[in-house]
C-alpha cells in the first residue's frame, strides 16, 4: 500500500468529517475521495481490476446527502407550517447564505423563511415556527452528512487495517 496516499486519504477523511459540520466544505464528497484513494492503492498494490462495491454503494449515499443537504432546510420549512413564501423565502436565504460564508449558510434559510412568512403577515410566533423547520433541516442535513462520513470512516479503517 502506498503510505503517501494512504496519509492522503486519511486526511481527506478527516476534513471530510469537519466538512459535515462547516458549511464551507463539502463533508462527504471530500471523505470519499480519500476513500477512493485508499481503495485505488489498494487495487495498484493487490493488482486487481475494478473497485469495491463499498466505493459505488458510498457514492451513491454521498450524491444522495449531497443533494438532501439543500433541500432539507427548504422541506423543514414546510413542514413546520411554512407557507410557499416562506418556502422560497428559505430558498432565497439559503442562496444569498452561500455567498456569506459559513454564518450565511446557517442563518440564510432561517432569516429567508421568516421574512417570507412575516410578508404573508402572519404573526411572529408562527414565522419563527416556520423558520425554525428551517434551522431543524439544517441540522438534519449536518446529522445525514456525519453518518455519511461515518460509514466512510468505517470502511476506510476496515480496508486500512483489515
Amino acid at each position: 500500500m502506498d503510505l503517501t496516499l494512504a496519509i492522503i486519504g486519511s486526511l481527506l477523511v478527516i476534513t471530510g468529517f469537519l466538512g459535515s459540520v462547516l458549511p464551507v466544505l463539502p463533508g462527504p464528497p471530500i471523505s470519499w475521495a480519500g476513500f477512493l484513494l485508499l481503495n485505488w492503492t489498494r487495487y495498484i498494490e493487490d493488482q486487481k481490476e475494478g473497485y469495491d462495491t463499498a466505493l459505488w454503494i458510498l457514492l451513491f449515499a454521498v450524491v444522495l446527502v449531497t443533494i438532501l443537504d439543500y433541500i432539507m432546510p427548504i422541506y423543514g420549512t414546510k413542514k413546520f407550517g411554512g407557507s410557499k413564501r416562506g418556502v422560497w423565502g428559505a430558498t432565497i436565504g439559503l442562496v444569498v447564505g452561500l455567498f456569506l460564508g459559513p454564518l450565511g449558510i446557517i442563518a440564510g434559510p432561517f432569516v429567508g423563511a421568516y421574512i417570507g412568512e412575516i410578508s404573508t403577515g402572519k404573526k411572529e410566533k408562527q414565522a419563527l415556527k416556520a423558520a425554525w423547520g428551517s434551522f431543524v433541516g439544517f441540522l438534519t442535513g449536518v446529522g445525514m452528512k456525519l453518518m455519511t462520513c461515518g460509514f466512510i470512516l468505517f470502511f476506510f479503517v476496515r480496508y486500512l487495517f483489515f
